[in-house]
């Protein structure tokens, strides 16, 4: 099989390569692919045009794999062309919401021990008020004023640490900040 096809097969991708080490290594893989079927017990007909088919799809396999590499070396461009890192992952913006996140949790914690449990069953955990006054033993109306005083605190948090004295309640209501 091999001596049947190689020249063939070598000569072709020389040719369309204009590499020939290149082409040597496709028809090493494409023959290798083949006998691979074969020892696999996968009967091969036509087993030019199988080699042939395996060539070509291993070259445009490498042409595909070439053109995702193919891009400009960041290091060389100069500094100011350079693409801006996402401004989420700057460590800047990493620590300013670490510590936003820290204090916000700081703030739940300090709640009164069923006011944060109330608190955190509806807006972290989602479960309605119903089911909280159900589970707690207690009205509604009392879940209500306990999510009422954890929001209350949550804006007072945020308002700190944006640095405003005002609240917002137009764009903060109903959401943890």
């Amino acid at each position: 099989m091999v001596a049947r096809y190689y020249r063939e097969l070598h000569s072709l991708l020389t040719r369309t390569l204009k590499d020939r080490h290149a082409a040597d290594d496709v028809v090493q893989e494409a023959f290798t692919r083949v006998l691979a079927l074969r020892h696999a017990g996968r009967p091969v007909e036509k087993l030019r045009s199988v080699l042939h088919r395996t060539a070509y799809n291993l070259v445009i396999d490498a042409s595909r794999r070439n053109k995702l590499r193919d891009h400009d070396d960041l290091d060389a461009l100069p500094e100011h062309t350079q693409p801006a890192a996402a401004r989420s992952s700057q460590p800047e913006e990493r620590l300013c919401a670490a510590q936003r996140a820290q204090a916000m949790l700081a703030t739940i914690e300090a709640l009164p021990p069923r006011c944060r449990e109330a608190f955190v069953l509806y807006k972290i955990d989602g479960v309605d008020q119903a089911e909280i006054a159900r589970r707690m033993g207690i009205s509604v109306n009392m879940v209500e004023r306990h999510v009422m005083r954890g929001m209350d605190a949550c804006r007072a948090c945020r308002d700190r640490l944006d640095g405003e004295g005002e609240k917002d309640s137009d764009s903060s209501e109903g959401r943890v900040p």
